[in-house]
């Protein structure tokens, strides 16, 4: 009952399409800009994964059209992006085509359950150094994995994107690049230029039709496309074993975190440039899982959440569900009636449209902002990017994560302590026997041991007042060691008084042992005037013990358990 409980708000209803009837026209037509913009990148990302074209269309209309339903963005558009591609890649290099629906429906299983657990919010505490770290070496990635096409051969037999490119450039001819590096070009500079000329103009299709026009006029030598299906395959469920569920389980589980991690972050980014409302993290991740289940069924890929295509869709009026449904039809149609001259198109075009696609996911004011926050930031930016790059992606966002906890850690801490301060108002007699400690920032396990070797230096004093009330942060350990300052200080035979302690911080001071390591119960004080007051009485006691002393008498015997009478209970 808890389980359909917390599934109930994740399902769809008629409140997904309130605006419809106002915004559907500006849906349409950001729908329709989507589809065309998409159409390339869904292509280009089947073919650079080892799925195929095919695999990539039918995973940009099955899990676009299902994540759109279903998920808990109003204008997310779903589908094949680079970060899986990345992933993904490896998977199908090692364990072969056939693995790749088993690890769509896992996949897509794990992100289901979850969105079931309202896991949703775990991505704000993706720092944004690892973030923008994390989008960097992806984007490399992307970039070289497309250098054997680009190049006209065929790629490395390494799994790294980066050796594997080497390894490639290694075979090329310079008869033989010719005409794939010139279609690179042409790819390239279309997609640069279109968007000045008109920020609406889809430069990629354009691109696309230029290249592949060039390239049946001039009957250039390059690789193509290849048939492509002309409908839906029929939904066939995956072969799963216990077997095959344990060997792939691993792989899965990786594009799963991915496939949340760049879910959430495309629908927060969509949120924050939108007026579209907010956006229910669980349900995207329920809506997320869906579409790769359906996906898998349909021969397709993991699909996310993709930014780039959802900027496009926010920008080109998209307001509702309508517009990403709308996208996902297109699609469909090109499926069912355009796949001949789909089917042409030079797989240099598609690696020139994704090497742009890298180098727009780059941008240098980020870079700038980065760069130039703290030395911290930096390093886990580049750190988290080089990791990317040469070993593994989720590798890559954990240790980034750590790292930033470290530095964050390190900060805590130093801007956590203790501080002998002066005792207020005009010195008197005796002052000098009295020591003020405050207590700043933090007392944690990890600013502990610092502050509990700064006080037992303290020497020539016959009182301690250590105040609390500036404490904002305090786990188990710094009260211990509070509890351990108190305790060898009255074991020196000085006398500890505490001030300050706050509400939220008294019932773990006291459950440590803190108050009951106190002289008396009398030492404890809610402000510091009558504290002071109470250590110059004491301090006064204590010398005229020593000056009334008999020789082998302790002095501190005349006043180790008198409280001052005026101290608050």
């Amino acid at each position: 009952m808890r389980v359909l409980s917390n599934i109930r708000p994740l399902l769809p209803g008629l409140r997904d399409y309130a605006q419809a009837p106002r915004t559907w026209k500006g849906d349409l037509i950001a729908g329709l800009t989507v589809g065309i913009v998409a159409l390339p990148l869904a292509l280009a990302f089947g073919v650079s994964s080892g799925a195929g074209a095919a695999s990539g269309l039918i995973t940009a209309v099955v899990a676009g059209l299902v994540a759109a339903v279903f998920g808990g963005s109003n204008v997310q558009v779903s589908g094949p992006t680079g970060a899986m591609v990345v992933v993904l890649g490896p998977v199908i290099a090692v364990h072969g085509p056939g693995a790749l629906a088993v690890v769509s429906v896992l996949a897509g299983l794990m992100v289901v359950v979850a969105g079931i657990l309202k896991l949703g919010r775990v991505v704000a505490f993706l720092p944004w150094p690892v973030i923008e770290g994390f989008t960097l070496g992806i984007a490399v990635i992307i970039f070289l994995q497309q250098v054997p096409s680009a190049f006209g051969v065929d790629p490395g037999p390494s799994s790294n994107a980066a050796v594997s490119a080497v390894q490639a450039l290694g075979t090329t001819s310079f008869v033989g690049l010719l005409a794939p590096v010139a279609l690179v070009a042409v790819v390239a500079l279309i997609m640069i230029l279109a968007p000045r000329v008109h920020p609406q103009i889809p430069g990629s299709i354009i691109a696309i039709v230029v290249a592949s026009v060039v390239a049946e006029v001039a009957d250039l030598p390059v690789a193509r496309i290849g048939a492509l299906p002309d409908s839906l395959p029929a939904p066939t469920a995956p072969g799963l074993t216990w077997d095959l569920i344990l060997t792939l389980a691993g792989p899965a589980a990786t594009i799963a975190a991915l496939a949340a991690i760049e879910s959430l972050l495309s629908a927060r980014v969509a949120a924050s440039i939108s007026d579209t409302g907010p956006y229910d993290p669980d349900r995207e991740l329920f809506g997320q899982g869906l579409a790769s289940v359906a996906s898998g069924f349909f021969g397709g890929m993991p699909a996310t959440g993709a930014i780039a295509r959802t900027a496009v869709n926010v920008r080109s009026g998209g307001r509702t569900r309508l517009a990403a449904i709308t996208h996902a039809l297109v699609l469909l149609a090109v499926v069912y009636l355009a796949t001949g001259p789909v089917s042409r198109i030079p797989l240099a075009a598609l690696a020139g449209v994704l090497m742009v696609t890298a180098a727009r996911m780059v941008s240098v004011n980020t870079l700038r902002s980065v760069i130039g926050s703290t030395r911290a930031d930096t390093v886990v930016f580049f750190v988290t990017a080089v990791i990317t790059v040469s070993l593994d992606l989720i590798q890559a966002v954990e240790i980034g994560i750590v790292m930033a906890a470290f530095f964050a850690l390190r900060n805590l801490v130093r801007s956590s302590g203790v501080h002998r301060e002066a005792i207020p108002g005009p010195a008197q007699d005796g002052d000098a026997h009295i020591a003020v400690f405050r207590l700043d920032g933090a007392l944690f396990f990890a600013a502990a041991e610092r502050v509990l070797e700064r006080v037992n230096e303290i020497r020539d004093v016959d009182v301690v007042i250590i105040r609390m009330s500036q404490l904002q942060a305090l786990d188990a350990t710094g009260a211990r060691v509070i509890t351990d300052i108190v305790t060898a200080l009255e074991r020196r035979g000085i006398t500890v008084l505490i001030k300050g302690i706050q509400d939220r911080h008294l019932r773990l001071v006291t459950r440590v042992g803190v108050l009951e390591s106190l002289r008396h119960h009398k030492h404890l004080f809610a402000e510091l005037d009558p504290a002071v007051e109470h250590a110059r009485s004491h301090v006064a006691r204590s010398r005229a013990a020593r000056i009334t002393a008999l020789p082998g008498q302790d002095p501190s015997a005349f006043t180790r358990s008198e409280p001052h009478p005026g101290s608050p209970s």
